[in-house]
C-alpha cells in the first residue's frame, strides 16, 4: 500500500538519503519525491512510499524520525506518485475544452497540490452559489463565505463558524485564491491535514490565474 508523508528536515547533504535508508530499514520504498518548499534551512517533502503489506503506517513515522532533525507532519494513504508536469497537461486540457473548463479545474487541482477536494464558489445575491465541485467534494451545503470577496490567495482557518461542521470534525485544512476576480474563488480542502504550506498557496495561486485567464475569468 502507498503512503504520502509529509517531513520537515534540514535542508542539508545526505539528510534525505539518510531517511531513505531508515525508510528501508522497515521494507519501505520511496516511489518518488516532492520539494515543496525550502526556507530557513529546513526543507519540507513530500514522499510517495510503498510499504509492504502487515506493516502500519506508524512505522513510518519512527522509521522516518529516528534521523536527528526529522519531523513527519502527516501520513496517508496514497494512489498514484507524484507529478510536477501535471499543471500544463490540466491547463491544456481546460483549454481544449473551456465550456467545461470550471469541471475540469476541480477535478484536477486535487492532484495537482495533493488535496481531498476542491469547488469553486461565488458570491450570488445574498448567498453562495457552487459553480463546481470536484467528485470528493462535500455535499454539505456551504451559507455564508465570509472571506469572499478574496484578493490574494490565502490558507483559512478550518474552525471559523462559517465552516460546515463534517469538515471541522475531520480537521480539514482549507486555502483558497481567486479565481480571475475577487468574488469568485477555488476552495481547496484537505482532510485531516497536513496545512498548507506558504510556497503551495503561491503554486495553487500562480496556477489559478492562468486558468482565469484561458476561461476568460
Amino acid at each position: 500500500m502507498s503512503f504520502l508523508i509529509r517531513v520537515q528536515l534540514p535542508d542539508s547533504p545526505g539528510t534525505l538519503g539518510a531517511v531513505a535508508t531508515a525508510l528501508g530499514t522497515i521494507g519501505a520504498d520511496i516511489l518518488s519525491v516532492d520539494v515543496v518548499e525550502r526556507t530557513g534551512g529546513v526543507a519540507i517533502d513530500d514522499l510517495v512510499i510503498e510499504l509492504p503489506s502487515g506493516r502500519l503506517p506508524d512505522a513510518l513515522i519512527t522509521a522516518a524520525e529516528s534521523v536527528p532533525g526529522v519531523e513527519v507532519d502527516a501520513v496517508r494513504p496514497y494512489a498514484g506518485v507524484l507529478d510536477t508536469h501535471r499543471e500544463l497537461e490540466l491547463v491544456e486540457e481546460i483549454a481544449a475544452a473551456p465550456a467545461s473548463g470550471l469541471a475540469t479545474l476541480v477535478e484536477g487541482v486535487p492532484r495537482i497540490i495533493r488535496a481531498g477536494w476542491s469547488i469553486v464558489v461565488t458570491q450570488a445575491g445574498d448567498g453562495i452559489q457552487r459553480l463546481a465541485s470536484s467528485s470528493a467534494a462535500p455535499e454539505v451545503p456551504i451559507t455564508e463565505l465570509p472571506w469572499l470577496p478574496l484578493e490574494r490567495a490565502t490558507v483559512l482557518d478550518g474552525e471559523e463558524s462559517w465552516v460546515p461542521e463534517t469538515w471541522q470534525e475531520l480537521g480539514t485544512e482549507l486555502a483558497a485564491t481567486p479565481l480571475g476576480k475577487p468574488g469568485k474563488a477555488l476552495l481547496v480542502g484537505r482532510p485531516g491535514g497536513p496545512l498548507f504550506r506558504a510556497a503551495e498557496v503561491a503554486r495553487l495561486a500562480h496556477f489559478a490565474g492562468i486558468v482565469a485567464v484561458v476561461l476568460d475569468g
